[in-house]
Formats: C-alpha cells, sequence, structure tokens
C-alpha cells in the first residue's frame, strides 16, 4: 500500500478525527452516545454509508454536471442509507429503536456530506475508500469512548454489563443532554492536549 493510502486511512483516526477535530457529526454525536453499543451501531451505520458514498462518487464524479453535484450526492448518500435502515430494523430491532431517527438523518450528517464534496469527488475510488473507511473509523472510535464513559459514570456498565455495585452511586446528569455536553468538552479538552504535547 502506498504511503499516501495510508495516510488517507489514518488521517480520519486522530488527526482529522471528524468527531474531535473537525466537530462534524455533532448532533449523532451528543444524542446517542447514553450507551457503547449506540454509539458503536452509529459509527458503523455511518462508516458504511461513508465507505460506500465516497466509492461511487469518485467512481461517477466525472458524470455529474457540476450543478447537480450535491443533489447528487444526497440522492447517492440516501440509497445507502435506506440499505443501512432496513437491514438495521430487519437484524438488530433493539438499536435500531435506541437509535430512532438518527439513522435516516445520516443521509444529511455533514461528515457523509463533508467527505464527498472535499474528498470522494476530487480522489480515485481507492483513496476514496481508505478516507470514508478511516474517517469511519474514527467517529465510530468517539462515539464508542465516549458512549462508554457517559454509559459508566450515568449507569455503572459498559456495553451493558454492570461493572459497579447496585450500592455505588451513580451520576445520573451523564445519561441526560447536559452530560453529553459534559463529556464531548472534555474529550475535545484532552483531544486538544495530547496533541499540544506532541
Amino acid at each position: 500500500m502506498k504511503m499516501s493510502n495510508i495516510k488517507h486511512l489514518i488521517n480520519g483516526l486522530w488527526k482529522e478525527n471528524p468527531t474531535l477535530v473537525l466537530v462534524l457529526g455533532t448532533c449523532p454525536t451528543l444524542a446517542v452516545t447514553t450507551a457503547a453499543m449506540n454509539g458503536l451501531g452509529m459509527g458503523a451505520a455511518t462508516t458504511f454509508v461513508l465507505v460506500f458514498s465516497n466509492l461511487f462518487i469518485a467512481l461517477l464524479k466525472n458524470l455529474i454536471p457540476d450543478k447537480v453535484r450535491i443533489a447528487a450526492f444526497v440522492v447517492i448518500i440516501a440509497s445507502f442509507v435506506t440499505i443501512v435502515d432496513l437491514v438495521m430494523k430487519a437484524f438488530t430491532p433493539a438499536l435500531y429503536a435506541a437509535l430512532g431517527v438518527f439513522i435516516p438523518l445520516i443521509v444529511v450528517n455533514c461528515i457523509i456530506l463533508g467527505r464527498a464534496e472535499a474528498f470522494a469527488q476530487k480522489n480515485k475510488a481507492i483513496p476514496a475508500i481508505l478516507d470514508g473507511i478511516g474517517m469511519g473509523i474514527g467517529f465510530t472510535l468517539a462515539l464508542t469512548i465516549m458512549g462508554s464513559v457517559r454509559e459508566l459514570l450515568g449507569n455503572g456498565s459498559i456495553f451493558d454489563i454492570k461493572l459497579v455495585s447496585e450500592s455505588t452511586k451513580t451520576i445520573l446528569i451523564f445519561i441526560l443532554p447536559p452530560g453529553a455536553f459534559f463529556t464531548y468538552g472534555y474529550f475535545i479538552a484532552i483531544k486538544n492536549r495530547l496533541s499540544a504535547n506532541k
């Protein structure tokens, strides 16, 4: 694998993490990270859509007229979101119910549209796929870790596995909306501090 391709793959993990650096996809980040499984499920769904929409946009970029570029991107993205929506509804109904409206809203997730506009339409298929994988994994890791922290502090569990005794008090605010903002802010601060120390 060429060095530039490796760079495309790892960029989304740390240097250009969509959640912690680019601050994209904030709505699902704040809304669904009440539990680790929700973060993992949302991240996996978004990764699938990112990879395949990037691929198809890279392949079709020369056939799409510039005036209808964004509309064409939305149609391509919506096709893959529909696949994710139907598959999750059929095979993971509990997770589908927990994520609710945020699955169909992947269509307008600024990570997907941003990568389509900024990267996929300007590159070939392989770099576009690798960019989708890297950004998707970075998004998934951020959501899963954030969901784990919120679930542990708010419920005393991670992935529904109890890690603290029933008698131990948990901090309820972490599974409520204000807890999402606290956690997100701390994660961004930690990321900035770690990046500054390099």
